[in-house]
């Protein structure tokens, strides 16, 4: 499902894009969806799922946002997790324009977040 908005055809939509890939890549069985549309925000929010939500997607006017539902209960050796460090629950990975992200360490994140919804 491609969610990326007709709004941000710009770097947060390509990193959206990229982001969606290692998604799928890492977990096919993931389901995307677009949730919590409103006045505010009308393109929604990009959410993924299995077992339970796993991360979602925003886009802001500088950053572009994943954060993981369960983030504070996987382990993040790499330290993609840079935002929402103190939430008791959630964790959030913040990138903005020009950042690259660890693909490898972010499928390995999604990979984690998976098998921890399904022990659940």
């Amino acid at each position: 499902m491609d969610t990326t908005t007709t709004s941000h055809r710009d770097w947060r939509g390509e990193m959206l894009a990229h982001v969606r890939a290692l998604i799928v890549q890492a977990e096919p069985a993931i389901v995307e969806e677009v949730k919590w549309r409103k006045p505010s925000n009308p393109d929604g929010v990009a959410a993924w799922s299995l077992d339970g939500l796993i991360c979602t997607g925003e886009t802001y006017k500088d950053k572009v946002k994943l954060t993981f539902a369960q983030g504070a209960s996987l382990d993040d050796p790499t330290g993609l997790f840079n935002s929402s460090l103190d939430a008791k629950v959630r964790r959030a990975i913040d990138l903005h324009q020009g950042d690259v992200i660890d693909a490898d360490a972010f499928q390995s994140l999604i990979q984690s977040a998976v098998a921890f919804n399904a022990a659940r």
